[in-house]
């Protein structure tokens, strides 16, 4: 299976993004593109001060992903 395989079938699905920042998103995602850039709703932003900021919708660079978690809901967070 290839890399946009496993995103592709993530569509729709809540998805934990942790950035090359210290940033981390989690949100559900609506679509991405050949460079992986990525549009989430639902989404919450999470700091490295510990601070949660909601947002309704987010687009993130592909560029700047380091890590994705299908399913996930972000750091700490118990679904």
């Amino acid at each position: 299976m290839l890399p946009a395989e496993l995103v592709d079938k993530c569509v729709g699905s809540r998805i934990w993004v942790i950035m090359k920042t210290e940033k981390e998103f989690s949100g559900t995602l609506v679509g991405f593109d050949d460079y992986v850039n990525m549009v989430l709703e639902d989404v919450t932003e999470y700091e490295a001060t510990g601070e949660k900021i909601k947002r309704e919708k987010i687009l993130l660079n592909g560029n700047n992903i380091c890590m994705l978690i299908p399913g996930g809901d972000g750091p700490g967070d118990d679904a």
